[in-house]
């Protein structure tokens, strides 16, 4: 199956129940005036929430937050989460940077396997990490502003944790 451009949009900002504020170029605008980062305000609200979920489901996580161009803006490492959710953490939130926050980690999760059009797609980009834990954040505006990974617990527990603290950015999530 072959996607364009405008059907892959109209499948992302459809399916994940979010209406984007885009340009036409790539997403997130094209001139310094277009674009919008989430702020290191916003990034510390986010992180709260994820920590508040994560404790209210007793499992401590590794949250990561980047902004559109896939740069750390902040990351909290709970105390005794898995080391090695440190760099699944970081990789979620870049899959759904690397995509312009077109969908959430998991967006690519059936389309990577053996047959699909995008197979083995986890190996570009220096790893992607095409299973949840991995959200778009979406400012009150309905611009894309960066992404949150999660990682330390049940793929279902990374993604209500990811979920929880977009939505307190302002983000709706329809699962």
């Amino acid at each position: 199956m072959k996607f364009s451009v405008p059907s892959l949009f109209l499948f992302a900002s459809c399916a994940f129940g979010q209406t984007v504020n885009r340009t036409l170029t790539n997403g997130w605008g094209s001139t310094p005036a277009q674009r919008h980062y989430i702020s290191a305000d916003q990034a510390q609200t986010a992180i709260n929430a994820a920590i508040d979920y994560a404790n209210s489901i007793s499992i401590p996580m590794n949250i990561a937050i980047l902004d559109p161009s896939s740069r750390l803006v902040a990351f909290l490492r709970m105390d005794n989460a898995f080391l090695g959710s440190v760099d699944i953490s970081i990789k979620k939130a870049k899959t759904v940077t690397s995509f312009n926050g077109l969908f959430p980690s998991y967006g690519l999760l059936e389309r990577a396997q053996p047959g699909g059009d995008v197979f083995a797609i986890q190996e570009t980009n220096g790893g992607l990490v095409v299973f949840g834990g991995g959200q778009p954040i979406i400012d009150p505006d309905g611009y894309y502003i960066g992404a949150v990974g999660v990682s330390g617990g049940t793929v279902k527990q990374d993604i209500g944790t990811a979920v929880h603290a977009a939505e307190s950015i302002g983000t709706t999530v329809k699962l």
